[in-house]
């Protein structure tokens, strides 16, 4: 132990002494370190927070969406769309599914108090808040006794949009849909857009699925998003509910998607990401190391005759090549380790501008300092093999 220790002292003795090369030396892998560090957690922060947004409203769900797939829609005297009764059937297609929430979408021109808005209509059941967690900030959610009633919960931009004209309190006044006036019976809290869903509530007015057919003869149902157990057979479930779906209504493509399908894809997608950002930064890191290499060559010829004195009164030849590969190693320690704290404060400073979840994955750092540590003893053990080799006279008579 103190052979090394000793040898740690004369090394970081002969860096000081070079204070200038070991600083530019030190800035290569420092920087090189820090690239890889920065990237892989940026990489990861910026997964987890796409992840997030399925997080929040559960990994057991599986949208539906059904679209046309032939022109005969009426064979065998079924139906043509899925009807509000037997999309919520649905429920019974496989014992893994626990809620059923089928919506319509539409376009219509929107009006208060002689102010257009804009926005989308969404017919919703009850089950709608729940699945897709709908808060609301006053007021209450559509209800199942309101079927056919012209009540109506309006999205955060909404709600907005009517302040400004009015300055009031929407809840309980007034809003145009099309030709038809909804009473607004509820406002809905801020909510996090999300690409599983196809609407954005906060632009949506939301209003019982049953009225939506009343408005207008367009409001099909050909979204229904579900709520599955914990343990359930995706493909199983898949299966069951096209087979009910085709059973219904003919001529139509049913598609899904799953949470747990949609996050194994992104995680996916973000491994070969971070392994790609990995590889850009490892060759700043590459370029440190070479740095590494360079003045440890320049310290083996500027201290020849060290090596030759060494060597003369009895030193090994190991001893020497140990000598300058803990110098190296030791440099790119220090370098490794200012990288990987400049790294995650550059990903710090990342995650406050974009407002992410700032969170620290242990792997990106003990990879960024691991990979320094082996490019310098994977750069250093040249100029130590050469010192070890050097022939002791001739190393004596060098000035």
């Amino acid at each position: 132990m103190n052979y090394y220790i000793e040898h740690a002292k004369d090394g970081l003795l002969n860096l000081y002494y070079s204070k200038l090369r070991s600083l530019l030396a030190l800035l290569g892998v420092l920087v090189g370190t820090a690239s890889v560090v920065a990237m892989v957690l940026g990489g990861e922060l910026a997964t987890n927070e796409a992840l997030k947004q399925f997080k929040s409203l559960g990994t057991d769900l599986l949208a539906i969406t059904i679209n046309a797939a032939t022109e005969d829609h009426n064979a065998n005297g079924k139906s043509e769309n899925l009807t509000l009764p037997a999309a919520m059937d649905l429920v019974n297609a496989d014992k893994a599914i626990l809620q059923a929430a089928p919506y319509t979408q539409l376009f219509y021109p929107m009006f208060y108090r002689g102010n257009s808005i804009s926005g989308m209509i969404l017919g919703v059941t009850n089950s709608f808040a729940d699945i897709v967690q709908v808060k609301l900030k006053q007021g209450r959610f559509i209800s199942i006794a309101d079927k056919y009633e012209f009540y109506c919960v309006i999205g955060r931009d909404i709600y907005n949009a009517m302040k400004q004209i009015s300055y009031q309190e929407p809840l309980g006044q007034q809003i145009q849909i099309g030709k038809n006036i909804f009473v607004i019976v509820g406002v809905a809290d801020a909510w996090p857009e999300n690409s599983f869903v196809y609407a954005n509530i906060d632009t949506a007015v939301l209003i019982p699925i049953m009225a939506s057919t009343v408005i207008s003869k367009y409001a099909t149902i050909n979204n229904i998003i579900m709520r599955l157990t914990p343990d359930a057979n995706i493909l199983q479930v898949e299966n069951n509910i096209s087979n009910q779906v085709n059973n219904v209504i003919s001529g139509k493509q049913v598609n899904f998607r799953s949470a747990k399908e949609l996050i194994a894809k992104m995680r996916k997608q973000s491994d070969i990401l971070t392994v790609f950002l990995g590889l850009i930064g490892s060759v700043s890191l590459l370029v440190g190391g070479i740095g590494v290499m360079n003045i440890m060559l320049v310290s083996v010829m500027e201290r020849r005759r060290e090596i030759g004195i060494r060597l003369a009164v009895g030193a090994k030849r190991h001893d020497i090549g140990a000598l300058f590969l803990i110098e190296a190693v030791m440099l790119s320690l220090l370098g490794g380790s200012l990288g990987v704290i400049i790294g995650i404060i550059i990903t710090y400073v990342i995650s406050l501008i974009w407002h992410w979840q700032f969170t620290i994955f242990i792997w990106p750092p003990l990879a960024g300092f691991s990979v320094s540590v082996i490019v310098g003893i994977f750069f250093g053990f040249y100029p130590a093999y050469l010192a070890s080799k050097l022939d002791p006279i001739e190393a004596l008579r060098s000035e």
